[in-house]
């Protein structure tokens, strides 16, 4: 899975309306949730950081639930943006939820596990865990 990071306001403009998981590095106003919404119809995650999810307004995030758009707080570490505009989730990630899974564990210990094995955030990583 592709994290489309963003890192201004102007970006929103280039975005692809393919886009599903967007990660905003900067404080998005209510106008700019608004058109990252319209500009990527197919988006089912936002993730934030969390200084960012703290001031993000409450009808901001009630448009994304009415949306069904999640709201995951969480950085994303050690990318590079001038090398490439995607973090790309290891498919170790997605081989190791699949295994827990085949060994019967619940989903709030595969969380835990994978939490201390990546540095993804728990928002992230139960995202992954429910979409996959």
């Amino acid at each position: 899975m592709k994290l489309r990071i963003v890192s201004s306001k102007e970006e929103i403009d280039t975005l692809s309306p393919n886009e599903e998981i967007v990660h905003l590095a900067f404080r998005p106003s209510n106008t700019d949730i608004l058109s990252l919404i319209m500009k990527c119809p197919r988006v089912k995650a936002l993730h934030i950081p969390g200084s960012y999810m703290r001031t993000t307004s409450t009808s901001a995030k009630m448009c994304l639930k009415m949306q069904g758009i999640e709201l995951l707080e969480g950085d994303v570490w050690g990318h590079r943006k001038d090398i490439n505009e995607y973090s790309e989730v290891s498919p170790n990630v997605y081989d190791r939820i699949k295994q827990y899974r085949l060994n019967g564990m619940q989903e709030e210990d595969i969380a835990d596990k994978m939490i201390r094995e990546t540095r993804l955030s728990p928002d992230f990583i139960s995202f992954l865990i429910k979409n996959n």
